[in-house]
């Protein structure tokens, strides 16, 4: 399910497009070292980087369009673990390790790590966070697209950076070296800040994921029901860095995170 191209975000959508196709024009048009001295009538590198920069756009328009896990229905109890002895030993020990709660605001039943995002006016499953540059929440749906691109679109502004530093032309003063590369110099501040803000995003993002935690969780360790009454450096979802890693980059579908809860539960008890 995907939304609309000219529904909510397109805007940013097409900010996003518009300085992505500008940067990348001012970087092109220079005399870089993206071209070979070579007389040759096809330059392989523009193509591989056009087709690079043409592939993180596409990403970004996937993970801004699709639907992040909105929770439509009421969750059905089959994902509910089964009530065996134990089990219910462990609710009876700590009541908000599988009860499920109703939203206030859309009145549908919420599976465990779902939130309401008031942008977006629905619940999310696997609530991490909403994004204002994809207009879009990211959840447990469009999460690894998110990851995904983000990696792609930090090699881009890598190699967009060796670009526009191979580009600058010397001069005699100060005015004349501004005047001359003005339009990459202004292109290589949006591209330093760009990186500075992804590689700050993949790097949080990935540490996170290898410890099973949401950024609205770890954020807001201490208001969400299911957590407030684990120790602080406790986490009922975490089942070891390379377990966390399989499963989020490896696992289909909706995750039943009531029994991973549940049994982390009964282990710690």
């Amino acid at each position: 399910m995907f939304h609309s191209v000219w529904g909510s975000g397109c805007g940013i959508r097409t900010v996003h497009t518009l300085l992505t196709c500008g940067v990348s024009l001012v970087l092109l048009l220079h005399d870089t070292d993206l071209y070979s001295r070579e007389d040759v009538w096809i330059q392989p590198r523009p193509l591989v980087f056009v087709l690079m920069v043409t592939c993180s756009t596409a990403l970004y328009y996937g993970v801004s369009l699709m639907d992040p896990g909105f929770v439509l229905t009421d969750c059905d109890d089959k994902y509910l673990p089964l009530p065996t002895n134990e089990q219910q030993e462990v609710t009876s020990l700590n009541p908000g390790a599988v009860r499920m709660r109703r939203c206030g605001y859309c009145l549908l039943k919420q599976p465990m790590r779902a939130r309401h995002c008031k942008s977006c006016r629905r619940c999310v499953r696997r609530y991490d966070h909403h994004c204002p540059w994809i207009e879009n929440c990211v959840g447990e749906k469009n999460h690894r697209v998110f990851i995904l691109y983000l990696a792609l679109q930090l090699v881009v502004l890598l190699w967009a950076i060796r670009i526009a530093w191979s580009g600058f032309y010397s001069a005699g003063t100060w005015s004349e070296w501004l005047r001359t590369n003005i339009f990459l110099l202004a292109a290589s501040m949006v591209i330093g800040f760009v990186t500075t803000v992804v590689i700050l995003l993949l790097v949080s993002h990935l540490y996170l994921i290898s410890c099973n935690v949401t950024t609205w969780e770890f954020m807001s360790y201490h208001r969400i029901s299911y957590l407030k009454d684990c120790d602080s450096d406790a986490n009922p979802f975490d089942r070891g860095v390379l377990r966390n890693l399989w499963g989020f980059f490896c696992t289909c579908g909706n995750v039943a995170w009531e029994r991973v809860y549940s049994r982390d539960t009964y282990n710690t008890v």
